[in-house]
């Protein structure tokens, strides 16, 4: 049983400090409550909880002979008190945050468990397992428990970094959440060396070993390696290094042909003005417009979809490995794609001179961009122009060029679309989001700030648009014939309490933020628009962003926050994302007036689509990181950066370099001008000696001190 911490002690309290009855038995049963397996004498109680007046301590015995009477508490034979109340076992999965001590989560408990290493029985970062929980927990402390099972493995292979000796070796594995070193014998290392990067599979866990024991099943190369790097994260996040042999002999049988037969179930756009607008290094145009005038101030735009679907056929193993991937992930070198390069990058990707096969969404629009008809249905366009962003924004800004005619006015149609759009309460969270130079092996040249301007939020707006029609279409749909299926995109109201704190949060700013719920978008809108251009405005970003719900796939038909949409889908990347791929199979089937009443088998695939989605962010972050800390390499330690305070936790500060855009920490154990104690609430760490205050979104300087290419981290510290 594990030996319990002290940390049930209140505040030092006066000698003198005298308790009513009541607040004796309330913190004498919550004591034993959160040490279920313990038993305390009166004397103990007293001292676990610093009771020192003479009076208190007397009445002690009284209320716990009480407590028994009452049935709260029972006594043992040697005169010690233990609750009445049963440990439970709760089913919970781990999280492994550092090598002292991992949290349990369980559905239904809204603290987390906390459970030393010791007795964690081995489990790992993730694993499924059964927690003796030891009581509740209170405002202050977590509950604690135990292990004393492992349900289920959820992950058995390992990337790391083969350190090898004269008889044996170890994988250091690169997770900051693998807490242990692999042991592999050296018959077992598949010809790895030292230093190499590999993918470890665990086969035993020896009872007396700490260290669990592994074979080597595939070499990534050499660490520090761009290609054995970027594959250890693949590895790490169980990407997908290639497609299944029977996927591409699958996709390799497939080709376009425009029969009239198939023309005919379509509507043609190939002599409508079309074109494209896509980053300049995209090899998969999966959206185009189309724009042709009707009547004076009246328009037909259209929103041309790559028609996925008609290649992409349910029962195939082609459809299957879509439906598994879930989502394209853009890592900092390449992509690894949902779809084979030869539908992703040819057949379904819109390029320009070719008849492509769509679906669309097709609005008549005035002057003044309300929609006066919406159109949904299959297509087939002719792209007339493949523009690059950097094409688009040089007509927007100067009207000169081919179809700049064309592309000012759907401008000024997405601007009035937008302003509407906040008008009814959308959030305008704009992101510096950044990218590297590469050179042709791989390693940082630069780090650059991705600028959007009109043209991509132009575009946006118009996908903006198309999601929203289509799921407006399906829900009145389905509001006739209830039981039918569709999978939204949703995105909760905030919590109120985060958004309350974060209100507190940027007062020290001089913002006010209102926090009713009629009044959060707009207020939070005149927060984002007075923080532009100001040193606090990254911070004040994030953080307004970590207040938000999580958006989510579900065929709950919520809506989406965020947007102010009332419905909202995903139907206008379906080369990407799968749920696009499920609203075009559902969409058509409404078109066609067929029912669908398949809301667990979809409500399944949401849900598998949203943690692919998460899968992949997490990918994208590691990749980034890991080019961050490859950057910062060829500083040393002598530079010193300004930085902005991004982050403030009870291990350490995180600190954004402004020059870089690059993050590192400051652990706390590293700080020895004096002893630094966390506070949570109000995001920020004190000094106890000096009273030195260190707050998320301060300005200071650093130096780095430490890059770890394996766990992605840059240490950094502080400079006067």
């Amino acid at each position: 049983m594990p030996k319990k911490r002290n940390n049930q002690k209140t505040r030092s309290r006066s000698k003198k400090q005298q308790f009513s009855k009541e607040q004796l038995a309330f913190q004498a049963l919550s004591l034993l409550d959160a040490n279920l397996t313990k038993a305390y004498s009166p004397r103990q109680i007293a001292r676990r909880l610093n009771i020192n007046d003479k009076a208190s301590k007397n009445a002690l015995p009284n209320i716990l002979y009480k407590l028994e009477e009452e049935g709260k508490v029972k006594k043992i034979l040697n005169g010690k008190y233990q609750t009445t109340a049963e440990p439970k076992i709760l089913l919970g999965k781990v999280d492994f945050v550092n090598p002292r001590f991992a949290f349990i989560i369980c559905e239904e408990l809204e603290q987390d468990i906390k459970v030393d290493a010791d007795y964690l029985q081995n489990a790992l970062d993730g694993d499924i397992v059964k927690v003796l929980s030891f009581g509740p927990g209170t405002s202050e402390k977590r509950p604690e428990g135990e292990v004393i099972e492992i349900v289920e493995r959820t992950k058995q292979e390992f990337v790391g970094r083969v350190e090898m000796s004269n008889r044996f070796a170890f994988v250091v594995p690169d997770s900051r959440k693998m807490h242990h070193d692999i042991f592999v014998r050296l018959d077992e290392l598949k010809g790895a060396k030292n230093n190499d990067k590999v993918i470890v599979k665990l086969n035993q866990w020896p009872t007396e070993d700490k260290s669990p024991v592994g074979t080597v099943v595939k070499v990534l190369g050499p660490a520090g390696e761009n290609n054995a790097e970027i594959h250890s994260i693949m590895a790490e996040f169980d990407l997908p290094f290639e497609f299944p042999h029977d996927v591409e002999e699958e996709t390799s049988k497939i080709k376009f042909k425009l029969t009239q037969k198939e023309l005919a179930k379509r509507r043609d756009f190939r002599e409508v003005t079309t074109f494209t607008i896509d980053p300049v290094d995209a090899k998969d145009f999966d959206d185009a417009l189309s724009i042709q005038k009707l009547e004076d101030d009246v328009w037909e735009i259209g929103v041309h979809i790559a028609d996925v679907t008609h290649y992409l056929q349910e029962d195939t193993a082609l459809e299957r490995e879509a439906q598994d991937r879930a989502t394209s992930v853009y890592l900092v070198d390449r992509v690894i794609p949902m779809l084979p390069e030869k539908l992703s990058n040819d057949l379904c990707s819109l390029r320009p001179n070719e008849d492509r096969l769509t679906f669309s969404a097709v609005f008549k629009m005035d002057k003044n961009a309300k929609v006066k008809d919406v159109w949904l249905g299959r297509t087939v366009i002719h792209s007339d122009r493949r523009f690059a962003y950097e094409d688009a924004q040089e007509r927007i800004e100067s009207g000169k060029g081919d179809y700049a005619e064309e592309v000012v006015l759907l401008n000024n149609l997405a601007k009035k679309l937008r302003n509407e759009r906040f008008a009814k309460g959308a959030v305008n969270f704009e992101t510096t989001e950044v990218r590297f130079k590469l050179d042709d092996a791989g390693n940082p040249l630069e780090v650059v700030p991705k600028i959007r301007k009109d043209a991509h939020k132009m575009i946006e707006e118009f996908m903006l648009l198309a999601n929203k029609k289509v799921a407006e279409f399906v829900y009145h749909y389905k509001k006739r014939k209830e039981k039918n299926t569709f999978v939204y995109r949703v995105h909760d109201y905030p919590d109120i309490t985060k958004i309350q704190e974060f209100s507190e949060f940027a007062q020290r700013f001089g913002y006010k933020l209102h926090t009713s719920d009629d009044a959060i978008s707009a207020s939070l809108n005149e927060l984002m628009a007075a923080v532009e251009g100001k040193p606090e405005q990254d911070i004040l970003q994030q953080l307004a962003i970590r207040t938000m719900a999580k958006a989510k796939y579900t065929t709950e038909a919520k809506g989406h926050f965020g947007l102010a949409f009332e419905h909202y889908a995903h139907f206008t990347s379906p080369i990407r994302r799968y749920p696009d791929v499920m609203v075009h199979r559902l969409l058509q089937k409404y078109l066609d007036g067929v029912e669908i009443d398949e809301r667990e088998q979809y409500e399944k695939k949401a849900e598998h689509s949203s943690e692919r989605e998460k899968r992949a962010a997490d990918a994208e972050r590691a990749s980034i990181k890991y080019k961050q800390v490859q950057y910062m390499q060829q500083f040393g330690t002598d530079r010193v950066f300004e930085g902005i305070v991004s982050g403030v936790t009870e291990w350490g500060v995180f600190v954004e370099m402004i020059e870089t855009h690059c993050e590192g920490m400051v652990r706390m154990a590293e700080m020895d001008d004096d002893y630094y104690e966390y506070d949570a609430k109000n995001f920020r760490i004190i000094g106890q000696r000096r009273k030195r205050i260190i707050a998320l979104g301060d300005k200071l300087k650093v130096r780095v001190i430490k890059t770890d290419m394996d766990r992605r981290t840059i240490d950094l510290e502080f400079v006067k």
